[in-house]
Order: C-alpha cells, then sequence, then structure tokens
C-alpha cells in the first residue's frame, strides 16, 4: 500500500451512492491557487429541496421550493464564509461558531470545542470543518471532524488534522462512509485526492462522480495566490 498515493476524485467515491456531504481543501497542481469544494447529497425531501446560492464572502443554502421545507435546523445553513485571511467550510452552523470564534480570539479547534455530532438519531451525522489560512503568497489548512463515540450518542470524539500545502495534493472529508440505515460515519483520515489547474476540470470531475440521485449543489473556488483573485462555480441540481 502507498500510504502517499493520491487519488483521482472519481476512484475515491466510485461505487458510492451516498458519502452524504463533502468538503475538499487543497492546491491546484501548479501550485497557483488554493483550492476549496463543498457538496450536499440528499436522501429525503427535505434534504433534496435545496440550493447553494453567493454571498459577499462564501455561499448560503436556501430551501428551493419553502412550501416543501418541513425543517430548516439542520439543512438550512452558510457553509463557506470568510474571516480575515481564512476560509472557512463546514457542513452546518458550525461556520458561525468558527468564524465568532475567530472574531473572539480563538483558534478553529477551540471554537469547536463547544460543537458535537448533529442531534439526528440513530445516524449522528458528524460534523466535518475546514479552514483555510493565507500567508501572504502561500497558505495552510485544517480539517475537524466530530463524530458519535458510539451507537447511542453518549459522548463526542474529535479528530483535529493539519496540513501544509502541496500542489496538486487535495484532502476529501466526508460525513458518511456510504448509504445503510443507519448511514455508517466516515472513518480514518480525510482522503487524499487530485487537484487540477483548471476550476470548471475540476467542478466538472466532482459533479460527474456524485451518485445521479442523490446529489445536490456543489461550490468549487480557487483562490489565486499571487493576485488574491477568487472564481467560483456553482452546480445545483434544482434550478
Amino acid at each position: 500500500m502507498d500510504i502517499y498515493e493520491v487519488k483521482d476524485f472519481s476512484e475515491i467515491v466510485k461505487g458510492n451512492t451516498y458519502p452524504g456531504r463533502g468538503i475538499i481543501l487543497g492546491m491546484s497542481a501548479d501550485g497557483k491557487s488554493a483550492v476549496s469544494a463543498y457538496f450536499i447529497m440528499g436522501r429525503s425531501v427535505n434534504s433534496r429541496n435545496r440550493v447553494f446560492e453567493e454571498t459577499a464572502d462564501g455561499i448560503i443554502i436556501h430551501a428551493f421550493d419553502p412550501s416543501k421545507l418541513s425543517d430548516p435546523s439542520l439543512v438550512i445553513y452558510s457553509p463557506v464564509r470568510k474571516y480575515g485571511e481564512n476560509l472557512i467550510v463546514t457542513n452546518g452552523d458550525q461556520t458561525d461558531t468558527v468564524y465568532d470564534g475567530l472574531a473572539a480570539g480563538k483558534s478553529f479547534e477551540i471554537a469547536l470545542e463547544s460543537r458535537e455530532f448533529e442531534p439526528d438519531a440513530p445516524n449522528f451525522t458528524p460534523r466535518i470543518s475546514g479552514m483555510i489560512t493565507f500567508k501572504g503568497g502561500s497558505f495552510t489548512y485544517k480539517m475537524n471532524i466530530l463524530k458519535s463515540a458510539d451507537a447511542q450518542g453518549s459522548a463526542c470524539s474529535r479528530f483535529n488534522f493539519a496540513y501544509p500545502a502541496l500542489a496538486g495534493v487535495g484532502h476529501f472529508l466526508h460525513t458518511y462512509e456510504h448509504d445503510g440505515n443507519p448511514i455508517p460515519t466516515f472513518q480514518g483520515e480525510p482522503e487524499r485526492t487530485v487537484i487540477p489547474n483548471g476550476i470548471d476540470e475540476f467542478t466538472d470531475k466532482i459533479w460527474n462522480s456524485l451518485d445521479a440521485e442523490n446529489k445536490v449543489s456543489l461550490y468549487v473556488r480557487y483562490d489565486d495566490l499571487a493576485t488574491g483573485k477568487t472564481e467560483t462555480r456553482i452546480l445545483n441540481k434544482n434550478k
């Protein structure tokens, strides 16, 4: 086994109908861009009834058809926000927890100490979070997963990962191992995946690799390290 292998995204999710929600952070192959991506999937009407909309500092999720929204608590939130030189990406309202924590002088990890997995028994969906920190013409990034320590949801296990930026390398963290009932929580370290130079190539790669029935929305962002220019793409199954 090559522990440093970097796999194509399509290879990682091949045959997996439900990795759930996913975060990818890393650097483009040419070393010129910090890259971030976030996608959501859904099995229920409530989960599938969503669209991404761009904001001044990231994105927000809205109900595509408000009349079909049954419970907004775990499906409506801002997955991506920028605070200073930090880009926050999460799968829930802990985006705001990290944002407010940074504003109060806390670290990414300490801010997330106040949160735990989602209260959606029996799945106990993990909260996954990531943050890119820009430092002049370079960057580093962190990832975090908060998941149930047992099948009863009696305690929260906390895992933090910190990475240097390596050209062409990204890390992919998602909520579930695969579909199921209950849905099995993601296990192990974030998976290493290839990050191409072009935003359209990467957007198409992610979108076309996700299960056609369960995918809902995708956001991809390339931040040019030399110029600070941001380029983004949003794909919504609901149009």
